[in-house]
């Protein structure tokens, strides 16, 4: 399809599926809100976030009536996939009601593998090389996501609703469980606990520390993506998030997207980029290694029944 395609003026009716389960997700967290209310810090500034969020996919929606074609209607996804940035730290808000999981976690880990891989990765692959390559990995996560949709925007525009679905509907799976999940990660935890007590096996249950306490391991910087990742992580990373991996779960979503392309250059270039992703996530002790396996089976999981919900009940635009 030319450029001059996305301009031609068409107009469709309705709302993206994109748009219907960001409002859907904005009414559910709304209710967590008031639920939550007298235990979250800031919850006015929450509801400043949903009456942004709702006026951002507003005026898109209102730049599409005045000029309908393509390119205004794609520019309404803009506000929904922003709204991920915005909704990621609010699982700290709400998770943090609750007592932290992470011994359990940890003593998973320990039972199954019989060491914390978290603690032991970057130990053996210590070399400036691999730290570098699986930071790098880690800090493309949102290179893969973007890389992904904003093909199915541009070169297969009949599916991008429905692939949109499946990935924004998924994110919100991720989120909605780490809202009731709380597990903050080894970073956070061994942190608290001590990296000795972890190497000996020791997971004492932490309640409600990291409700107060939201320190973290430094790790060593050896190159520019260290510094990035570590970067990151000190402006927008929470004790929250850690089961399941999501990095992991929404890079494989995104691979699965890909594969549907049929382009199989898109998927291919991504999958070094991928692996290193999968494998950063405990190399750099964002995750216990149980969280990883499960992010990647939820995800599995999440693009088959989505897709399937999104052909039963999502009607098409006319």
């Amino acid at each position: 399809m030319k450029v001059k395609d996305y301009f031609r003026k068409e107009y469709e009716t309705g709302l993206w599926s994109m748009e219907w389960i960001t409002l859907i997700y904005m009414l559910f967290t709304s209710v967590l809100l008031a639920i939550h209310w007298n235990g979250i810090e800031d919850p006015i500034s929450m509801v400043y976030t949903r009456l942004i969020m709702f006026g951002a996919m507003l005026g898109a929606y209102i730049i599409y009536i005045v000029y309908p074609c393509r390119a205004t209607r794609l520019l309404r996804n803009v506000p929904v996939m922003l709204g991920l940035i915005w909704w990621y730290p609010e699982t700290y808000d709400f998770c943090s009601q609750y007592p932290y999981l992470d011994h359990v976690f940890a003593g998973i880990d320990q039972t199954l593998f019989g060491c914390q891989p978290a603690l032991l990765f970057n130990k053996v692959l210590s070399s400036t090389f691999w730290s570098e390559a699986f930071n790098f990995g880690y800090y493309a996560y949102y290179y893969i996501m973007a890389a992904t949709l904003v093909f199915y925007w541009l070169c297969r525009y009949e599916k991008a609703d429905k692939a949109g679905f499946v990935f924004l509907g998924s994110f919100f799976i991720y989120y909605i469980i780490y809202e009731f999940l709380p597990v903050a990660g080894p970073q956070y935890y061994f942190k608290a606990i001590g990296v000795e007590a972890g190497e000996t096996g020791v997971f004492p249950a932490l309640g409600s520390y990291f409700k107060t306490h939201t320190e973290m391991l430094m790790p060593e910087i050896k190159g520019i993506f260290s510094q990035l990742v570590l970067g990151a992580q000190e402006i927008g990373e929470r004790p929250t998030a850690a089961f399941p991996s999501s990095h992991v779960g929404m890079s494989t979503v995104s691979m699965m997207l890909a594969w549907k392309t049929g382009n199989r250059w898109l998927l291919w270039i991504m999958f070094p980029v991928y692996v290193l992703l999968c494998c950063a996530t405990v190399y750099i002790q964002a995750h216990y290694l149980i969280d990883s396996i499960c992010g990647f089976i939820l995800a599995v999981i999440l693009v088959l029944s989505m897709s399937k919900i999104h052909d039963k009940f999502v009607p098409k635009p006319l």
